[in-house]
């Protein structure tokens, strides 16, 4: 008799026990538990040996090798990479195969070993990040984990101000101009010249900071979702934090874009995203809040913390991808075989293929940056004179149809609309050549 039949012939009681001692994976048909990369023996890149990450970035024999780990489709050149960042094939497979554990298992996993592997998820996150792991909660991205610190933050008062930039997530602008009408507040609006330096962007915030002695709370964005413009984090909130006034630093496009840990920047309070640039599935991001500082954002509506030590009590995010979540170390694995520094030198180098080609182009203006601190991968651009919406709607149309190329149109600027352009570490210099070709042809459109 198979031990299915035995089971569902005994009592109650007994099922469970005989359950417990021949193990649940005979149940499954042997299903193995989810696991890193690494310990299910998916290949991983083999950086070559001696060479510095501003070397390796033009190597593009090595390049091509790691583009082997994706699933890429011809159809275009894609360099709109910023939205979601695809799953290298290890991680893909990590995530296919928790899903089929998961749907397989269902509410007794979920119920009873889920919440470990939920903390050893969140465990590895908080490494990376080089923080504990009760300063990080998992959430579905950084705009839930921006979002709960803007709207459960406690220490705002009539008559306060708050700070943030035109260069910030629309979605996060719309809600410090909400928390005005529902708070009493007056929000401050800094606009960042498109070519500004390290020195000037520190100059510009201690400058509000010095106009605005009202200030309590400001938004601060690591990397510009708009220009890839890199904000120096870490000296605007040593001088905010000798002023009173509370960081929330938005990390959504820079954690795997930049190379950095969290102690690096020196700020409370953070929001970020795994399925960008560390290439988690979709539907993965997380808080950090620093350990003592809790006790400033309030936990979710209905929640409570009177010790103000939970940090997974600030947001509420109930049923998720539960797959998604434990395919996170398989993500950081991939991530850090290929190295942090070597993917920012990468993306970097790409990058400044096109732009120092455009910059010799009187037809084209480049947005992003005024010294090569401020540089990310990403950057933006125009056609001279043509800033609209229209215009980058206008642009981003004629890449896609006419040279195949996709972008993606950003606005928000003070200075007007842009087209973004995203690589991702797999893209060949070859394709950053098909838009510095496409970018020179534009002239006639001027």
């Amino acid at each position: 008799m198979s031990i299915h039949k035995e089971v569902a012939s005994m009592p109650r009681r007994r099922a469970l026990q005989v359950l417990g001692a021949t193990g649940f994976g005979m149940l499954t048909g042997g299903l193995p538990p989810v696991t890193s990369a690494a310990e299910s023996g998916f290949a991983t890149p083999v950086l070559p040996e001696g060479q510095s990450a501003p070397r390796l970035a033009r190597d593009e024999a090595f390049w091509r090798e790691v583009a082997d780990y994706y699933d890429r489709s011809d159809e275009i050149v894609n360099l709109e990479q910023g939205y979601w960042g695809q799953m290298a094939r290890p991680v893909l497979e990590s995530y296919q195969q928790a899903t089929q554990m998961v749907n397989t298992r269902n509410s007794w996993y979920a119920r009873r070993r889920y919440p470990a592997d939920l903390q050893e998820s969140t465990r590895r996150v908080a490494t990376a990040l080089g923080v504990e792991s009760d300063e990080i909660v998992l959430t579905r991205n950084a705009t839930e984990a921006v979002h709960a610190l803007l709207l459960q933050y406690r220490g705002l008062q009539p008559g306060d101000k708050i700070l943030y930039s035109d260069i910030d997530y629309p979605s996060f602008i719309s809600t410090m101009r909400w928390l005005e009408q529902a708070r009493g507040v007056q929000a401050i609006r800094l606009v960042i010249p498109n070519d500004a330096g390290r020195d000037q962007l520190f100059s510009l915030y201690r400058e509000a900071f010095l106009a605005h002695p009202q200030l309590k709370l400001a938004l601060i964005t690591h990397a510009s979702n708009q220009n890839g413009l890199i904000i120096p984090v870490r000296e605007i909130s040593r001088e905010a934090r000798q002023r009173g006034i509370d960081i929330i630093c938005d990390c959504a496009q820079s954690w795997g874009l930049v190379d950095f840990t969290l102690p690096e920047l020196e700020v409370d309070w953070a929001g970020f995203n795994l399925h960008k640039w560390i290439g988690s599935p979709v539907g993965v991001g997380a808080l950090y809040m620093r350990r003592g500082s809790l006790e400033r954002v309030a936990p979710y509506p209905g929640e409570s913390d009177p010790q103000n030590r939970s940090v997974a009590l600030r947001v509420h995010t109930a049923t998720s991808n539960f797959a998604a979540n434990l395919a996170i170390p398989a993500a950081l694995d991939f991530h850090q075989a290929l190295g942090g520094a070597n993917k920012e030198a990468r993306l970097r180098y790409l990058r400044n293929l096109w732009t120092s080609e455009a910059r010799q182009m009187s037809h084209i203006e480049v947005l992003g940056a005024g010294d090569e601190q401020s540089w990310s991968g990403i950057a933006s651009f125009r056609l001279a004179g043509r800033n609209s919406a229209q215009d980058a709607q206008a642009l981003q149309q004629i890449l896609e149809q006419d040279y195949g190329i996709f972008t993606v149109a950003r606005y928000g600027l003070e200075s007007g609309a842009c087209v973004r352009v995203t690589p991702q570490v797999f893209t060949a210099a070859d394709e950053i050549g098909a838009l510095i070709d496409a970018m020179s042809n534009l002239r006639s459109r001027v």
